[in-house]
């Protein structure tokens, strides 16, 4: 006579008692996660932040659709870390001590990207490397108009356009600037930072490295 399906291990038990089993709670998924140390996915999450938000500060006055991703996934990863280092203090403090290079890695990351961000390493190394091709437009620079370059790249940058002012070289950076346009700027004399300057239209300069400086219109 035949047995099977008839044990306490047959498809129909099983099932049954999934179909009883008591399924967690919220509060309990939240204790299963946050017990766990930052793993795969959440560490290279915040270093792939980290990298969007330093690309963004290398582009004069900003880059839009970076600033945008970079501000929204770093709140997002912000939020989600605290809400699971607060967890693990309450529940899980001995996995944190066990893990601890794993948590104090997202701070770290953005610690370093903000240092050097607030530095401006990432604009003023971009700028260095560009600056030899760049100084090769100039003597394509006019007085009396703007010349068109539709995406030409120089160096590191992409640009837009080239024109001169009284001795001052500017140079539209294609996605520059966070609200209007802006670029990159030489200069043999010292231009006034955070005013307008005569016979510059309405640009505002920023002191970037050597001769160069980042200029934004208003």
């Amino acid at each position: 006579m035949s047995v099977v399906g008839s044990g306490p291990t047959s498809d129909g038990s099983v099932a049954k008692l999934i179909e009883i089993a008591e399924k967690p709670t919220l509060g309990r998924r939240l204790i299963s996660w946050a017990s766990r140390p930052p793993g795969r996915l959440y560490i290279p999450a915040c270093a792939a932040v980290a990298l969007i938000i330093l690309f963004e500060d290398s582009v004069p006055s900003g880059h839009l659709p970076s600033f945008i991703v970079g501000l929204a996934g770093g709140l997002l990863l912000a939020g989600m870390g605290a809400l699971r280092l607060g967890i693990a203090l309450a529940v899980a403090r001995p996995m944190i001590r066990h893990y601890w290079l794993r948590w104090i890695s997202a701070p770290l990351i953005a610690a370093l990207a903000i240092g050097i961000s607030a530095a401006d390493v990432p604009l003023s190394a971009r700028v260095q490397a560009s600056a030899e091709d760049l100084l090769d437009l100039r003597e394509r620079a006019d007085e009396s108009t703007t010349i068109p370059l539709n995406g030409e790249r120089a160096g590191m940058y992409a640009l837009r356009s080239i024109t001169m002012a009284d001795e001052v070289v500017h140079y539209e950076v294609q996605g520059a600037g966070l609200w209007g346009r802006a670029g990159l700027a030489h200069s043999a004399d010292e231009i006034p930072e955070g005013v307008f300057v005569p016979g510059q239209g309405a640009r505002i300069y920023e002191h970037v490295t050597d001769d160069w400086y980042v200029w934004v219109e208003h």
